[in-house]
């Protein structure tokens, strides 16, 4: 009798229209369970998924198979589950290009592979060889330093820190020229080269003054005095056609360079007269008494007003590009502001006096663009730079300069000025304005700078240094397009200026 009940079950397994005994209950079972309580399901065999009573479009709650608390959520962004390119940022053209590229078998020189990089930055902004084919998605590359594009935003820009900012300006460490200058005094307290608007750089020589002309490279001896006395300054008139000279006898002479011609001897000092500023028709001479003399050079009696506000030699004299204020220094560490014009009483009196030099002040250059700022220089006790407003008398900023300072220039190119230094380097220093950062060093001389001066379109700087040696540095070069564009302007302004009224 067991056997026909093993029959009996063995067959009941075998048939697929009956329920399995034992068996784990089915999806739609469990799914039933799991929405809670509600009308029985229909009792069906799992072979008719006609009649299923659950939902086929419904996502399952909870992965089968699997326990926990967890559960998985309908993703909330339509669409299929196939990646679909971008094609809006992708760069065709330069595909297309770098796929045909692949079949040109040419060898290119390494010097044409570089002209080659530098026409892809500058035309496309980045290498051709580093780009990719396709660029699907992703994050906008970053553009170069200085990139802009005024047509469509492509790149993000990415602005960088001034104080990682390197120097894009390339500036030659080594000098343009170097020229003899035998004889030149190594006197700290003189000034004994400058430049004219018209391209003559007047050096004095002990006794002598010569005149190069840098355009054509002609030297011309100027004057020559007697062995008893040697020149101690000179300086230029703004038009270029005039020089004057300053002796170690009290002299102040006048001379026209096309003739070669002295034309007058001005005398009213009673010591050397070791520097000179023009300001227009008047010439402004400071000596070794301290005293600053002021002389029209268009009358007879030159000597017009007497300046009074050093008591030891006056090194440092400078004229405002402007006409309003005459900058001195002396070798009593003080800096006197005077005005152009006479007080009420008559006499000048300086409107400001800065006395925070620790040495003499011989470097005093007015800023280009800033007609009331001042840069000055101390000597060797002193060795700082400092920037002076002078309207107001605050001191902007100070700079340690680690040596003597003998002479500062501003540029008319950069917001930047230049300063010659004595013992121990004997450099020129390049400094960022208003930072007060340094831009470069230049190295050569093997004695100290005695004089700076600039050349008449702001590109070059003589330094005459006591190792007998003139030395001319290109380190303001003008970039090609700014420079025609500065020309540009100029010719502009000039043009305007010449219009007749009608």
């Amino acid at each position: 009798m067991a056997q026909f009940l093993f029959e009996a079950d063995l067959y009941g397994l075998m048939k697929l229209d009956t329920p399995i005994p034992n068996a784990p209950p089915a999806r739609w079972q469990r799914k039933a369970k799991e929405s809670g309580p509600g009308p029985s399901p229909v009792s069906m065999s799992p072979m008719k998924p006609a009649n299923r009573s659950h939902s086929l479009s419904k996502t399952p709650s909870k992965t089968p198979g699997k326990s926990g608390s967890k559960i998985q959520s309908t993703p909330t962004k339509a669409g299929g589950d196939r990646y679909v390119p971008n094609r809006s940022t992708m760069q065709m053209e330069m595909a297309n290009f770098l796929l045909t590229k692949e079949n040109d078998p040419a060898e290119e020189s390494p010097t044409k592979k570089e002209q080659q990089k530098t026409w892809a930055v500058n035309l496309n902004g980045f290498d051709v060889e580093e780009a990719k084919i396709l660029r699907l998605s992703g994050k906008p590359q970053n553009a170069p330093e200085g990139y802009q594009n005024n047509l469509k935003v492509l790149y993000s820009q990415k602005m960088t820190p001034g104080s990682s900012r390197k120097n894009s300006r390339y500036i030659p460490s080594m000098p343009d020229r170097i020229l003899d200058a035998p004889e030149i005094r190594n006197d700290y307290y003189l000034n004994l080269i400058d430049w004219s608007s018209q391209n003559f750089l007047a050096v004095a020589l002990d006794n002598s003054v010569y005149l190069w002309n840098h355009g054509s490279g002609e030297i011309i001896q100027l004057l020559q005095m007697d062995a008893d006395a040697y020149v101690s300054s000179l300086s230029w008139i703004k038009e270029g056609n005039y020089l004057a000279v300053g002796t170690s006898n009290a002299e102040v002479q006048l001379w026209d360079i096309h003739q070669q011609k002295r034309l007058r001897n001005m005398t009213s000092h009673c010591a050397r007269v070791g520097s000179l500023s023009w300001n227009s028709y008047i010439l402004s001479s400071g000596a070794r008494t301290g005293h600053i003399h002021h002389h029209d050079v268009r009358v007879a009696d030159h000597h017009v007003a007497t300046l009074a506000g050093h008591t030891q030699e006056v090194c440092g004299l400078k004229w405002s590009l402007d006409g309003r204020y005459l900058a001195s220094g002396g070798n009593d560490n003080l800096v006197n502001i005077w005005p152009c014009t006479q007080g009420g009483g008559g006499d000048f009196a300086p409107v400001q006096t800065f006395t925070q030099h620790q040495g003499a002040v011989k470097a005093v250059a007015w800023c280009p663009w800033q007609m009331s700022v001042l840069a000055t220089g101390g000597g060797t006790s002193d060795r700082h730079i400092r920037i002076w407003n002078v309207c107001s008398g605050a001191c902007l900023s100070t700079v340690d300069a680690h040596s003597q300072v003998c002479s500062i220039l501003w540029s008319t190119n950069y917001k930047e000025f230049v300063s010659g230094h004595g013992f121990a380097q004997n450099q020129l220093v390049l400094w960022k304005y208003p930072t007060m950062t340094k831009v470069a060093e230049l190295q050569g001389h093997t004695a100290r700078i005695l004089n700076l001066s600039m050349s008449p379109d702001g590109t070059t700087v003589a330094s005459a240094a006591a190792d007998e040696t003139l030395r001319l540095w290109r380190c303001f070069e003008m970039d090609p397009m700014k420079k025609k564009e500065k020309e540009k302007a100029n010719s502009a302004k000039t043009s305007i200026i010449h219009q007749s009224i009608r």
